[in-house]
Formats: structure tokens, sequence, C-alpha cells
């Protein structure tokens, strides 16, 4: 099992996401969690996965040189993918409702890239899901934006929230993903960085 084979490892999480934390803990992986500031801006030319992978690799930079020899870092970051366009987090109120119109009756991509990161090695990995929304009235959007959390999420919403118990219809790929961490590839990855 993976906890057994990390057992001469330290696994390092730069995420200060309730959400990923809790991921780690289900999988039953010890973990500490290492927070430092990084301005999370990328080249306008990148698209879709690109971003997500870029921005994964930017935060693992600011850590990368203070690893020692026997951590794994892992760093990720989620895009959701919309006709062309990112959806970051909404600034305000206006910008989730904005964000949530355009997802209303439609298709979107959630990718979420993950970096792992050592003194001596780093591997990025992503996935992706297809999700869509049923048609959102605005009293729903509303109803939602008043008493949830919009605003730390890529796209203004959470799946396992509110919002997503009764608007989302459909999904190709993994749940988990969508909300920000696709555990399987993690474990996955772990599995053979240290078999």
């Amino acid at each position: 099992m993976l906890q057994e084979k990390l057992k001469n490892y330290k696994l390092i999480l730069a995420s200060a996401s309730p959400r990923r934390q809790q991921f780690l803990r289900e999988m039953g992986l010890d973990f500490e969690v290492r927070l430092k500031e990084v301005e999370e801006m990328y080249p306008l030319h990148l698209e879709a996965s690109d971003i997500s992978d870029y921005l994964a690799k930017l935060k693992a930079s600011v850590q990368k040189d203070d690893l020692k020899s026997h951590e794994i870092l892992i760093t990720s970051d989620t895009v959701v993918w919309h006709n062309g366009e990112s959806l970051a987090k909404p600034k305000d109120a206006q910008e989730a409702q904005e964000m949530l119109e355009k997802l209303s009756n439609d298709w979107h991509e959630v990718i979420t890239s993950v970096c792992f990161t050592t003194p001596k090695t780093q591997l990025i990995k992503n996935h992706s899901t297809q999700v869509k929304f049923k048609e959102l009235s605005i009293a729903e959007i509303m109803y939602y934006i008043e008493n949830y959390q919009p605003y730390d999420k890529a796209g203004a919403y959470g799946i396992q929230e509110w919002i997503g118990l009764i608007g989302i219809k459909e999904l190709k790929g993994t749940y988990t993903n969508v909300v920000g961490l696709p555990t399987q590839l993690v474990y996955e990855t772990l599995m053979h960085m240290v078999s």
C-alpha cells in the first residue's frame, strides 16, 4: 500500500485548500502543509491545461530549494475552461454571477494539474473532467452566491456545495478532480515515484 511505500518519505502539501487536505487525509496519507506566497500570474497565450500546469509548477518553484532529500512536494492548480476562456476565482458577487450565468445550461471543462517535486525530479500531471450544468435561474445563482463561498473557487462554484448538488446534470471524468484534486492520479503517481 502507498502508506507503507511512503514511510521513508515526507509529503508536503503546498495548499491551503481544505478540500485538498481532506482528500489526502481520506487517502490515509500523512503530510505537512507548507505555504509560501506566490503571485498566480501566467503568460496570456496559455490555454486550458497549459495554464494549470504552469501555475502548479510556479507554486512549486518557490519551495523547491527548501526541500530535503526525503521530501515530496505536492502543488496543484485548478482551471475552469469554458468557450476558450479561463474562469478564475471571482473578485466579487457581480463577477461570480456572470460566471455562473455563462456556465448555466452548458458544458465546461475542469482541469486540475498536480506537480510532484523532489530536490532531484519534477513530474507534472493533469486530469480533465467535463461538467454540464442545468439551466440555472437567477434566483438559484443569487441564493448560492449569498449563502455559500464562490470566491475561493475557480468558476465561482464548488461541486460539493448546494449549487453542485442541485445544478450539475452530467459529469465525464472524475468527481474528485472537480473538487480540486484528482485523487486516483495522485495515488498512481506517488506509487510510481516511490516504487
